[in-house]
């Protein structure tokens, strides 16, 4: 009979950003390895449950035993089984008894073996029933493994304080202290970490009235919330907190990063909302470091207005719910206070002391011992910025005292308590020193984009040193052989180079991506420790633009068409792009990028025809009728292809070429290009490579051939 399966294990408080992880995987595993014991039907179905002192899962139409099973054995190679004269060997006769004692039978004869084609040999065979095992034993089973696959943190060792295996170690994440396991109405009769198993489990700590008598599977949710205070879902506990958080801030934004929220949904049971204040003299600080002080540290909840601004009231989350919350408001009230004095001590001790006269310090912070101090870094970073902001137009002297002062905010109090905040308190002291603006947000923009679909820098400054920055980690961490290797990458590389990738591309900057590594290598001149990875570099970079591409919805082979030409710039990437897509929609497609293909594997063969030939044409040797017709049809086409390509219209450029669909198919339906003749073998060559160049002016347009 099928029936509702509940396991929990109640214990000590867990880790709480591990609880989510750990329930899933917990309830996952005793599914799984009830599954694959053949203890469920095909839609059964695990609700996972887990709590700050909780692990359980929730199974339906689970069986009671599991199912026989129909079993082929072999038993021995024939050539063994039987002597010279076809009588049983001694080895079959001892290997039948033995077999018999395992499967219950009360004697198993030769007559009863199957002889059957085992490879290239023959051998006995035998087919029985194995019964099915009761479920306590494949629940043994399957907890004992799920609960050995935790991903747990760190365990711990403890002593069984109770029951008959008091004074026993035991080994888990936390002390476990009950152990549920219903099958219907029943309890299964299990063990595990010492624990035998029952339907007692505990309530919330101090709102519940003692432990609590499950009835069965069904009635555990509604038992632990009405008797127990406990919400078991960690799914409903956090959207209990949301709509919480949202109805008590009112007109108010509040900040619920979905890390806080799991990580409060972990330490709650039964989670009450409460508004707590802090003194408006606060407010003076930047918000930054109050909100960051108050999440990191207390796990609250900060509010701003419509505008952003930071508002001096606060949300908690609270495992007690009470007619009388004065206590737990007012405690903290007190609590959170001196972090905000600390944080407001910070900000005024930093002042004193002004970014620029910070830098000189940075030659005491190692960057690597293969590439000097952070002073030595910016230096580097500062040229590079100061070139980058030249070419593209922009004010060379900002670029450079932005790159200067980019990291000297490393060395202040507040980052050093706070590190998430290098870069914004920076801008913070620059405006204090009276810096230029865009000085100032180049502390904050360099470090953007921080992640993928993060802002990009809004400066021309801070786009010139977030650039440097990057390309100067980039290759100068690959220039001392710490390129990245499989899912491993320390230094971040990918994300540096996805970073310079997002704002060439979407920044739309005219700048040679060869031109820019160039720069950064050149910055290295003199290192020993240093070798050129330009190659290496480039190629990666270019690796990390398909992937970038297709992220955005283009196909692989559209994206090969214009990333195998190495474009050095990226500006007009997506146009490009845009236009082979549209290109590829047209009837003209196929059959031109197979021409294309086919006509960039005949110039591989070739030594010394130019790749795009143009000029190199003799028409006084175009004997053909199809050639001829499509040398004109080539220089028909070709004002109209530059005029489109000049203006930035790829799209039309590529249409025109389609133009050129009937000449071509003609082209290589009558004509031989490897004419015994060498005049013509040569000048049909170079009609090739001068419509080769032509072809692919957009893109690659033969990759786009099946």
């Amino acid at each position: 009979m099928n029936q509702t399966l509940l396991v929990e294990l109640v214990t000590e408080e867990l880790p709480p950003k591990a609880l989510a992880k750990l329930g899933d995987a917990f309830a996952a595993g005793i599914f799984n390895g009830l599954q694959s014991r053949g203890y469920l039907e095909a839609d059964a179905v695990a609700t996972a449950y887990a709590t700050p002192r909780r692990l359980a899962v929730n199974v339906t139409k689970v069986r009671a035993a599991s199912p026989d099973k129909s079993i082929r054995e072999k038993v021995l190679p024939v050539s063994v089984g039987l002597d010279a004269e076809g009588r049983p060997a001694a080895p079959l006769v001892k290997k039948l008894a033995a077999l018999a004692a395992a499967t219950g039978a009360a004697v198993i004869t030769p007559d009863q073996l199957e002889r059957a084609q085992d490879g290239k040999a023959e051998s006995f065979f035998y087919t029985y029933t194995a019964k099915g095992s009761p479920l306590a034993i494949g629940l043994q089973a399957a907890l004992e493994d799920s609960l050995s696959k935790l991903p747990i943190p760190k365990v711990m060792s403890y002593q069984r304080q109770f029951g008959r295996a008091a004074g026993e170690t035991v080994h888990f994440v936390r002390p476990a202290h009950y152990l549920v396991a219903l099958f219907g109405a029943d309890v299964v009769p299990l063990n595990i970490l010492g624990l035998d198993a029952g339907r007692t489990t505990l309530g919330h700590r101090f709102l519940s009235q003692g432990a609590l008598q499950i009835s069965a599977p069904d009635a555990y949710v509604e038992t632990l919330a009405s008797q127990g205070r406990v919400i078991a879902s960690f799914t409903e506990r956090r959207e209990k907190i949301r709509a919480a958080l949202l109805a008590q801030a009112g007109a108010d934004q509040v900040l619920m990063p979905e890390s806080l929220l799991d990580e409060v949904t972990a330490l709650v049971e039964w989670p009450v909302v409460y508004e707590c204040r802090f003194e408006d003299e606060f407010l003076a600080v930047p918000q930054e470091c109050l909100i960051l002080t108050m999440q990191t540290n207390q796990k609250y909840f900060a509010l701003t207005d419509a505008a952003g601004k930071l508002r001096s009231r606060f949300l908690i989350v609270s495992n007690l719910e009470t007619a009388h919350p004065e206590h737990i408001i007012g405690g903290n009230e007190r609590v959170v206070r001196p972090r905000l004095s600390d944080a407001k001590f910070f900000f005024e001790q930093d002042k004193k002391k002004k970014l620029a006269d910070r830098v000189p310090q940075l030659a005491n912070v190692v960057y690597h011992n293969k590439l000097g101090n952070q002073l030595q870094r910016t230096e580097r970073v500062k040229a590079l910025a100061g070139k980058i902001a030249g070419l593209l137009g922009g004010d060379v002297a900002l670029a450079e005292r932005g790159a200067l002062l980019a990291k000297a905010d490393l060395l202040t109090d507040m980052v050093g308590e706070f590190p998430e905040l290098q870069g914004i308190m920076g801008t913070y002291y620059a405006r204090h020193d009276g810096e230029a603006d865009e000085v100032a947000l180049a502390a904050s923009e360099h470090y953007q984009p921080r992640f993928a679909g993060d802002a990009l820098p809004a400066t021309a400054t801070g786009t010139a040193v977030a650039l440097a920055d990057k390309l100067e980690t980039l290759v100068g961490i690959w220039g001392i052989g710490l390129q990245p290797t499989g899912d491993k990458d320390p230094f971040a590389l990918r994300r540096h180079a996805l970073g310079v990738l997002r704002m060439l591309v979407e920044k739309r900057l005219p700048l040679s991506l060869n031109a820019l590594l160039d720069a950064a290598v050149a910055l290295f001149a003199g290192n020993a420790n240093f070798k050129d990875p330009r190659a290496d570099v480039q190629a990666f970079i270019y690796d990390r633009l398909r992937g970038l591409l297709r992220e955005r919805g283009f196909a692989q082979n559209e994206v090969e068409a214009v990333v195998a030409q190495q474009p050095e710039v990226l500006d007009n990437v997506v146009e490009r792009l845009d236009a082979v897509k549209a290109f590829a929609a047209l009837p003209e497609a196929e059959a031109l990028a197979a021409a294309n293909k086919r006509i960039t594997n005949i110039l591989k063969k070739i030594e010394g025809v130019a790749i795009d030939g143009h000029g190199a044409v003799q028409n006084g040797l175009l004997r053909e009728v199809a050639e001829q017709g499509l040398y004109s049809a080539m220089q028909l086409s070709r004002p109209q292809v530059q005029a489109a390509y000049d203006k930035g219209d790829f799209a039309g450029a590529l249409k025109a070429l389609a133009q050129l669909r009937t000449n071509v198919d003609a082209f290589f339906n009558d004509v031989m290009v490897n004419a015994e003749d060498e005049q013509l073998r040569k000048n049909r060559q170079a009609l090739l490579a001068e419509l080769h160049g032509m072809l692919n002016q957009v893109a690659d347009i033969s990759k786009l051939a099946a």
